[in-house]
């Protein structure tokens, strides 16, 4: 059986949108991993090994998500979608440590595309879920 036709139910926007999300992250965490010296003011204690498990960590929520919707847990779902939506603003903290003038060019497209796709998610989740909670 074709796994993605489990979800052909979903919206197209809502997956296309789910997509870009872990693309995106799955690239600034890739990015931070393997250009960690590249990322001002990280703590010394913070490892390629890290960044990966945080990563997996994070998209296992989404998954989590992934897996209830197809069970017909929707709302449940979608609420857990929502949080790995909202994990992708946690990028936002390496200007906490440092500014963005002292990131990389590299570093601050993977942080702000990996940004602006958990907002767009994260909206299309938050519609989707009005939407199941008026049925």
């Amino acid at each position: 059986m074709n796994p993605l036709h489990l979800f052909s139910q979903l919206p197209k926007p809502f997956l296309v949108l789910t997509a870009a999300y872990f693309l995106t992250s799955l690239g600034h965490f890739a990015h931070n991993a393997e250009l960690l010296c590249e990322y001002p003011n990280l703590p010394a204690w913070l490892t390629r090994a890290k960044v990966y498990a945080a990563w997996l960590a994070i998209t296992s929520v989404g998954l989590a998500g992934f897996i209830l919707i197809k069970n017909k847990l929707v709302t449940a779902g979608l609420l857990l979608v929502a949080t790995y939506a909202t994990l992708g603003f946690d990028g936002l903290g390496h200007y906490a440590v440092a500014p963005m003038a002292h990131h990389t060019l590299g570093a601050n497209i993977t942080i702000l595309s990996e940004v602006a796709a958990a907002a767009a998610l994260l909206s299309t989740t938050a519609y989707q879920l009005l939407k199941q909670l008026r049925t």
